[in-house]
């Protein structure tokens, strides 16, 4: 997977992204493990895990986002990115989810089609986009992708998990109940203003608190003690926040804008050098990991059956969603 991300660096093959290249990787590695006839045992070990995922792979990719960002950039545009991200994936999630439940009604896809809940579901786990995905695209330097478009997608990419969260949430609430339709807006309203600055207060607490002790104490003596100790904070940030039911994505990218405009200052010269290539280098290897898992899981994943109707309207109704949520709010 290194290999070939070094191969499209060196040859400029951009056309085809690193990620995708990882992705193939994958492909190929799960035909093979499937031809060789696996156990259970290693099917699990090549098998995708969630908890792996979002506790170990997805944090120093997310940090290092936030530790590297262009933070004037990112505020400068804050009222775009907050509208791009709440009501851009309020629509998009209607809209999948009410085009889902049309399919299921002609019979197209097995769903149930007498509470709307299942559908809207759907809709709000498909509407929220991948901030993984986008920094190992558009965050790629050799591309030269334009700031502002960068700063906004990815934006909103980490605000929209606190708006997906709350959607869930409510949406689960009222499945299978009696009156599905009658939902409390303003609680959920108020739920996602509880989450969002909430996560947002947490991130910046204990980046400011981890800025403070590096400030007091003379640990910069330490450059080894100094990187271990800058992503321990971090990730107590993003694992208090997921604790305390808020977004940890949130939490962990505002915890490393705080880290970069205010305990870069606190650091020895070898650790302020040494800790954006070494955050990087954690994420890179991150996202291999998740790509070459994604890969893998299509042979490897023990899937009940696939339906390729739902599979190919799903895309179709992201794209629509995507235009009517893009277009609406960019005007």
């Amino acid at each position: 997977c290194v290999l070939s991300s070094y191969l499209i660096k060196k040859y400029k093959y951009y056309f085809i992204p690193e990620s995708a290249a990882t992705l193939m990787v994958g492909l190929l590695v799960g035909a093979i493990a499937r031809v060789m006839d696996p156990s259970k045992a290693e099917l699990d070990f090549l098998s995708f895990d969630p908890e792996f995922f979002f506790f170990l792979l997805l944090p120093p990719i997310i940090f290092e986002a936030g530790y590297t960002l262009r933070s004037k950039q990112f505020f400068r545009n804050i009222g775009t990115i907050v509208a791009y991200a709440v009501i851009g994936t309020m629509i998009s999630t209607f809209i999948v989810g009410y085009l889902v439940l049309a399919i299921g009604k002609l019979g197209w896809i097995d769903i149930d089609t007498e509470d709307p809940m299942e559908a809207l579901l759907f809709g709000a786990l498909i509407s929220a986009v991948d901030p993984v995905a986008t920094l190992s695209i558009m965050g790629n330097p050799e591309l030269h992708c334009d700031p502002l478009l960068y700063s906004l997608v990815f934006g909103e990419s980490v605000l929209n998990d606190a708006v997906a969260i709350v959607l869930f949430r409510v949406f689960m609430r009222y499945y299978g109940a009696e009156k599905s339709t009658n939902m409390n807006v303003p609680a959920a309203l108020g739920e996602f203003v509880v989450v969002s600055l909430g996560s947002v207060v947490v991130g910046v607490l204990i980046g400011l608190l981890c800025s403070l002790l590096f400030k007091k104490t003379l640990i910069r003596s330490y450059p080894s003690y100094e990187i271990g100790l800058l992503f321990l904070f971090a990730y107590a940030s993003y694992a208090l926040a997921e604790a305390l039911e808020l977004s940890g994505i949130m939490s962990l990218f505002f915890c490393g804008i705080i880290l970069a405009h205010y305990n870069s200052y606190n650091l020895s010269e070898v650790s302020n050098g040494a800790a954006e290539v070494i955050f990087h280098s954690l994420a890179f290897t991150s996202e291999t990991f998740v790509f070459l898992y994604m890969g893998m899981g299509l042979f490897t994943g023990r899937f009940s059956g696939w339906s390729p109707i739902f599979i190919i309207c799903a895309i179709l109704f992201c794209l629509l969603a995507r235009v009517f949520n893009t277009f609406p709010v960019s005007a």
